[in-house]
Order: C-alpha cells, then structure tokens, then sequence
C-alpha cells in the first residue's frame, strides 16, 4: 500500500517507516514532488495536521497523512504547545528552541511536561485521525544524540535516559509519535484487509 506522509524530515520519516514496518511503501513529499513548504496556520495541533493532509489531497492527489506535534510544559501553562517548532521564532532551530526552553525553565520548579502527536489521515474523501502522547518532564541540560527536536531535554517517566539516549527502536515503543502511528498502522492494516475483501 503506498500512503504519502506529508514531511521531508529524514528523521521522522525513518521514526515512521520503522514504526510502519514493510506492510507499506511511504513516500515523502519529495517522492510526490511536493516542494513547496506546507501550510501551518492553526492553532491547534488537529488543525495543523489535517491542514497538512489536506493540502496534499487537494494539490496532489494522493492519500496523505501528516502529523503535528507539540511539547506542552506545564509550568510554561502548555507552552510552546502548538508552536513547539518555531518557539524560538523563524528560520527553525532546534538548537535555539531547546536553548530558549531551558532558559524559561531554569528557575520552574514543576519540571512536567507532554508530547502530544496527531495525525490526520486523509484516504479517498474520509478523514481520520489519531493521537499519541508522551508524559515526562524537562531536565536542566542536554543529553544524547540521537532523535531531534526537544528529545535531549525530555526524560519520558519511568526511564533514566533523554529520548535522545534512547534508540529509535525503544523510542518507538513509548513516544507520543510511536503510540499515534501504531494506531494509525492497526487502522492501514485493518483498512487495506477490507480493502482487499471488497475486491474479491
């Protein structure tokens, strides 16, 4: 089954196809020849993410989903929420917003924190969507390499590691994204089976 995800980040595109596994050929938006940077203009991750998935529908048309995922802290009363990957402001930096973020947390005592994912999933003319979240907190400084994002600040509870410390593999298995897009995989692969049942 090949289904777009409307993204270009490499990273999150390996999260995805590692997470989908082989039962789908994604393609990016390079693959579709989409180019041009996709609107963001809600103010709500939902709205964020079918406005993605809606655009390539409209312009492309492919079945899509996109995804939208904001850091919610709360002794910053949810913030940068919606605005996790331009908090530090244009062009994005994920090296300034985690600078700006340990900056405004350095005296916070309350040091919890979620990652929230969702995903809108657009197939023929029928819009789904799926959430997956993340609780945690922000520690006081940077540790581990791998992932993006605010994952070198962000201790998800039960480990002792960064989600930067984490392989993809064992961040897969517990992160706000991981969780959306197993859900989103049970649905592709309940849907294609129907699919196929239809076509007998």
């Amino acid at each position: 089954m090949k289904i777009c995800f409307a993204s270009n980040n490499p990273k999150k595109l390996d999260e995805i196809r590692a997470a989908l596994g082989d039962h789908f050929d994604i393609l990016s938006l390079s693959d579709i020849g989409c180019h041009e940077e996709l609107p963001e203009t809600g103010d709500t991750l939902e709205a964020n993410a079918l406005q993605k998935a809606r655009y390539v529908k409209d312009h492309y048309g492919v079945d899509c989903f996109a995804d939208d995922t904001g850091l919610e802290v709360a002794a910053l009363q949810g913030a940068p929420g919606v605005y996790s990957g331009r908090f530090a402001g244009e062009p994005r930096s994920d090296e300034r917003n985690v600078a700006l973020l340990l900056e405004k947390m350095s005296e916070k005592e309350n040091r919890k924190a979620a990652f929230r994912t969702i995903i809108a999933l657009i197939i023929g003319e029928k819009v789904y969507s799926f959430e997956g979240k993340a609780e945690g907190k922000i520690i006081q400084k940077r540790f581990g390499t791998e992932g993006f994002g605010y994952d070198p600040v962000f201790q998800p509870d039960g480990y002792e590691k960064t989600f930067a410390q984490l392989s993809m593999q064992e961040k897969n298995a517990i992160s706000h994204r991981g969780k959306a897009v197993k859900q989103l995989a049970g649905f592709l692969r309940s849907f294609g089976a129907s699919s196929a049942k239809v076509e007998d």
